[in-house]
């Protein structure tokens, strides 16, 4: 059994392990979790004690076999609940997250199996973000950005990197969507910002933006 704030701490270096092949920063870790630097340090020698993460000064801190498979429990039932929610309970996709952090913690080995069983055993969650199965696997997911297309491409919306509330309202606004067909008509080379066309409607989008949407080309 782990606490709260310990699944919280794994989840969060399984996320920034995935954009980093170094290990993860103290600093990185604070920023994310909105929390004080010392408050991590302390949290990070927990971890290392239980054998969860391994830590070197100046290098950082990564996840032990062990580490990762609880981190990945962890995003597994998060990602369960966020279907749930959205699929089974009318939530809107920028509603769950929150929520979803709640149920997360829920230690029933029998209830995350019978709500994946139930949703059918998905994939990937309504944000696109793949689902571990019950042994840790994880199913391909997409890591092109719209930002690194070129004028003239066409592609589909396979996920998203920032998935706040704020963000995926924006996306709302725009149409945009998993499964999405986004054809990008212009770059603007001053800021990277790009003009798309969604069904029948041209778009313009900043580079913030296009850096967080990604695609299958």
């Amino acid at each position: 059994m782990f606490t709260q704030s310990e699944e919280n701490y794994l989840k969060a270096i399984f996320h920034l392990q995935e954009e980093t092949i170094d290990g993860v920063s103290t600093s990185s870790l604070s920023e994310l979790l909105n929390t004080k630097a010392a408050s991590v340090t302390e949290m990070i020698k927990k971890l290392a004690d239980k054998s969860l993460v391994d830590y070197r000064k100046y290098y950082g801190v990564q996840l032990t076999e062990l580490g990762k498979k609880q981190a990945l429990a962890v995003v597994r039932k998060h990602r369960l609940w966020e279907s749930f929610l959205v699929e089974r309970l009318n939530f809107k996709w920028d509603e769950v997250h929150e929520v979803a952090e709640q149920l997360e913690h829920i230690n029933s080995i029998k209830l995350v199996e019978e709500l994946d069983k139930f949703l059918g055993r998905p994939d990937y969650d309504p944000h696109g973000d793949p689902i571990p199965d019950a042994n840790g696997n994880l199913p391909k997911a997409a890591k092109k950005r719209l930002s690194q297309l070129k004028e003239g491409s066409q592609a589909i919306c396979k996920g998203f990197n920032d998935t706040s509330s704020s963000f995926l309202k924006y996306l709302d606004k725009q149409g945009i969507g998993m499964d999405t067909s986004i054809e990008i008509l212009q770059i603007e080379s001053f800021d990277e910002s790009m003009t798309i066309k969604v069904g029948e409607r041209e778009i313009s989008l900043s580079k913030t933006a296009t850096d967080h949407i990604y695609v299958e080309d």
